[in-house]
């Protein structure tokens, strides 16, 4: 499998169609079963987070244009996850996105820059 090290830079800029979570939703009884999630999205490199946005309140469809950079060493893949926020305990896992460096080097000339993930 073919490696990737350098510089790595990635901007995170909206998610759309979250699902509410078990968690969310039986918190949210009072509001009819409509839930709202607190989302803030991780990136890691190989398991390593590398960076973390800040968190939304109550969107489902949250904006960030949040910019995060890492020295990738033999770098395999980028996981891409989306947690919601919760008051207690650990933090509900909402959705992730796996992408192989290898996929993306194969595709690009060196300059090129990928959208829409």
């Amino acid at each position: 499998a073919m490696k990737f090290s350098g510089y790595l830079k990635v901007r995170i800029g909206e998610a759309v169609g979250l699902q509410p979570t078990r968690w969310s939703l039986r918190h949210s009884l009072f509001r009819k079963g409509y839930q709202l999630l607190d989302p803030y999205v991780t990136v890691s490199v190989d398991q390593l987070r590398v960076g973390q946005t800040s968190t939304k309140q109550k969107t489902n469809k949250p904006t960030y244009n949040e910019e995060f950079s890492a020295t990738v060493t033999d770098g395999h893949q980028i996981e891409i996850s989306v947690f919601h926020d919760t008051p207690i305990g650990y933090d509900d896992f909402v959705a992730n996105c796996t992408l192989h460096f290898q996929d993306l080097l194969r595709s690009a000339a060196p300059s090129d820059t990928f959208e829409g993930w």
